[in-house]
């Protein structure tokens, strides 16, 4: 099949990770796409960025407009909800990497795609009870996806928080080796990209667009990782 030849291909690049580093590369967009959609039109809220969402709490108990205590809360209860079972995901399956990232992707799938329904039910507008919906399914998938990643194990791919990434790649300037200088740099490029491709769909089409994009680009990811879930390649055994 083609999506096993192109596993095979991506797993032959990183003798350790196997294709993981790839599609973990793919997750970093989906992050952008859908911080997108909450940051816009989820009532400035992130959905995997919780430093952001900590910060935009500190701002709305001084006064600042425009932030709301309710979605900022409501945001970080789920991705924590979702971080929970990611974490007994983890502690479950996570011996075979190929297998707990699998399952991860197919969960992740079928929470996009609710949202996506319901989106599309609600013709594209985003208020009230759709919007409270749509960031405690947003906010369950990033914090499962956080937990996942941290059990994978990837270094410099955390597909959410840039910070270390940022500081890695100019702290290890000097060194002879440079670090995973190309991993790190890739990172931050996957998040511009989808930040910016959720933005303009935000902006230019709706959140529904957005939303059936996220779904593809999952879809894609998990029917590539559909056959590393039995892999006896060394990059499957957990690290």
């Amino acid at each position: 099949m083609v999506h096993k030849r192109i596993l095979d291909r991506l797993a032959a690049i990183d003798e350790r990770h196997g294709p993981l580093p790839i599609l973990l590369l793919g997750l970093t967009v989906l992050t952008g796409m859908v911080d997108a959609v909450s940051y816009l039109r989820l009532g400035h809220v992130f959905v995997a960025n919780m430093t952001g969402n900590v910060v935009f709490l500190g701002f709305a108990a001084a006064g600042v407009k425009d932030f709301s205590v309710p979605s900022s809360l409501l945001a970080i209860a789920a991705f924590l909800v979702g971080a929970y079972f990611g974490g007994l995901l983890g502690r479950r399956g996570g011996r075979h990497r190929g297998h707990l990232f699998w399952i991860a992707m197919v969960i992740e799938t079928l929470l996009v795609a609710v949202a996506l329904i319901l989106s599309v039910i609600d013709l594209g507008t985003v208020q009230g009870l759709l919007q409270d919906a749509l960031i405690v399914l947003l906010g369950l998938m990033m914090g499962l996806q956080n937990a996942v990643v941290r059990r994978l194990a990837v270094p410099d791919l955390t597909t959410t928080v840039l910070t270390l990434t940022l500081t890695g790649l100019a702290a290890d300037t000097t060194s002879p080796t440079g670090g995973n200088r190309l991993r790190r740099i890739a990172s931050v490029a996957c998040m511009f990209a989808g930040a910016a491709l959720g933005g303009v769909l935000v902006l230019q089409v709706d959140v529904t667009a957005v939303l059936l994009a996220a779904l593809v680009l999952l879809a894609v990811i998990a029917m590539i990782a559909f056959h590393g879930r039995i892999s006896d390649q060394a990059w499957a055994t957990a690290k």
